[in-house]
C-alpha cells in the first residue's frame, strides 16, 4: 500500500528566504575604499587605501625573481599537484623559520624547540595561532596596539579571546608612546598575550628602536606575558632582512616562548598567492612536538592543507643563493623607492624646489621619520573626503 509522503513546507516555498533575518553587514573599510576607487572613472584616481607596492604608473608589481622562480617551476616536469601535508611543504617551513629567526644566531632552531606550519598568508597564520591559543593556553586576554591593522581584533575575537589595547602612537609627536605602552603592559595580568608588529608598523609607520625593543622585552618577560609577533614586512623597512628581524630575535635569544605570524605578501609581492607561516618557539623540543600535533588539529577542519604554488615560489627563492641575492637586491630597491616617495611628498608639502607656494600648514617631517609602507598622516575625515571628491585620492577615513 502506497504511503502518502508527508507534506513539507519550507520558508522558501512560502516566498521567504531561510536567511531573512540575516542583517546587511558593513563592508570592511579598506575594501569599501577599494570598491569606491574602482568605480571612479577618473584616469587620475589614486588608491591609497590598501597596502600594496605599485609601480610608478600605479600598476601591480611582480618581482623579477618571482617570474624566474615560476618559470623554473613550470619547466620542472617532475612536479605534481598532490595534496601537501597538513603542515605544508617541509622545506618551506624550515627555510621560513631560518629567515625570521636566523640560521647561526638561533639556539631555538638548533635545539629543535621551533615548530613551523605553512598557513594561508599572514592572516591565516594569525587565525591559526589565535585558535590554538584559545584551545590550549590558559590566559584568554590579548593586548593589541592602538592603533593597529584593522583586521587584528577579528582574529582573536572570532575565537573567543578578549581583545584589549595598549597605547602605541603619540599623536603629539607622531612617534612611539613608549611610556604609555610600558604602563599599559605593566598592568596586564600575568600570562596575557601581547600582539607586536615586528617592523613596519601598520598603520603608523612607527617602530621602536632596538633599545626600546629591549625595554619592551624585559617588561614582557618579567611580567610573564606571551609575545605574538606579526611579521609582514621583513626586508621592506631597512632593506635588510636580518635588521628587520631584530625585534623577534631579541625575544627568541632569551630562551622564552613566542609566536610569529609570517607573511610573504608584501616582501615577495605574493599577495594573491596567500603564502605565510606560523612559527611557535617553545621551551623544549618535546613541547614543540606536542604543539605541532595540536596545530594539525586546528588546520585540518579549517582548510585541511595549504596551497602549493605560492609556497613553492618562496622555497625556490630561499634555497637558491643566486635567486636569494636577487630578491634581496630587489627588496633594497623597493625600500629605497618608498623612502624616495616619502621625501618627494614632504618636499612638495614644504614647498622645497617649487615655484608655487602650496601653503600647506603644519610640520610634515613625521612622514620621513615613519618607515615602511604606511604613514599615519594626521589628516581628518573631512580633509580626506575633500581630497576624494576634488582630486580622486582614496584613502582610509582615519588618515
Amino acid at each position: 500500500m502506497a504511503m502518502e509522503s508527508p507534506e513539507f513546507c519550507s520558508d522558501s516555498q512560502n516566498g521567504e528566504s531561510a536567511f531573512s533575518d540575516v542583517p546587511l553587514a558593513p563592508e570592511p573599510l579598506v575594501y569599501a575604499v577599494m570598491a569606491a576607487c574602482r568605480q571612479d572613472p577618473s584616469p587620475l584616481k589614486l588608491n591609497l587605501g590598501i597596502g600594496v607596492y605599485r609601480t610608478e604608473e600605479g600598476k601591480p608589481f611582480v618581482l623579477n625573481v618571482v617570474r624566474r622562480a615560476e618559470e623554473l617551476l613550470v619547466n620542472d616536469l617532475s612536479r605534481d599537484k598532490e595534496y601537501l601535508p597538513i603542515t605544508g611543504i617541509p622545506e618551506f617551513n624550515e627555510l621560513s623559520s631560518k629567515l625570521i629567526l636566523g640560521v647561526e644566531s638561533s639556539p631555538a632552531i638548533k635545539e629543535n624547540r621551533v615548530t613551523t606550519v605553512q598557513c594561508v598568508a599572514g592572516c591565516g597564520s594569525l587565525r591559526v595561532g589565535a585558535e590554538f591559543l584559545a584551545k590550549h593556553y590558559h590566559q584568554k586576554s590579548v593586548y593589541i596596539p592602538e592603533p593597529t591593522y584593522s583586521n587584528h581584533p577579528n582574529f582573536f575575537s572570532s575565537v573567543g579571546l578578549v581583545v584589549k589595547t595598549y597605547r602605541y602612537y603619540d599623536l603629539a609627536t607622531h612617534g612611539l608612546d613608549l611610556q604609555g605602552l610600558l604602563e599599559d603592559l605593566s598592568s596586564a595580568p600575568a600570562g596575557s598575550i601581547v600582539l607586536l608588529q615586528a617592523c613596519g608598523h601598520n598603520p603608523t609607520g612607527v617602530d621602536p628602536t632596538i633599545q626600546e625593543w629591549e625595554q619592551i622585552r624585559q617588561l614582557i618577560r618579567s611580567n610573564g606575558l606571551l609575545p605574538f609577533f606579526d611579521s609582514a614586512y621583513q626586508g621592506l623597512v631597512s632593506g635588510n632582512l636580518d635588521a628587520d628581524a631584530q625585534s623577534v630575535r631579541l625575544f627568541v635569544a632569551d630562551g622564552g616562548e613566542s609566536l610569529i605570524a609570517q607573511s610573504y605578501s608584501k616582501n615577495i609581492g605574493l599577495y594573491g598567492e596567500r603564502v605565510g607561516a606560523l612559527i611557535i618557539v617553545c621551551k623544549t623540543a618535546e613541547v614543540a612536538i606536542n604543539v605541532e600535533s595540536q596545530l594539525k588539529l586546528v588546520i585540518r577542519p579549517m582548510y585541511s592543507n595549504p596551497p602549493i604554488h605560492g609556497a613553492s615560489i618562496v622555497t625556490a627563492i630561499l634555497k637558491d643563493r643566486e635567486m636569494y641575492n636577487e630578491w634581496t637586491s630587489e627588496l633594497k630597491k623597493m625600500k629605497e623607492r618608498l623612502v624616495n616617495i616619502r621625501q618627494k611628498l614632504v618636499n612638495s608639502l614644504h614647498d622645497k624646489g617649487k615655484s608655487v607656494n602650496l601653503g600647506t600648514p603644519g610640520d610634515w617631517s613625521h612622514i620621513m621619520r615613519q618607515v615602511g609602507m604606511y604613514s599615519l598622516s594626521g589628516l581628518n575625515q573631512d580633509q580626506i573626503a575633500f581630497m576624494t571628491k576634488e582630486y580622486h585620492i582614496y584613502m582610509s577615513s582615519d588618515g
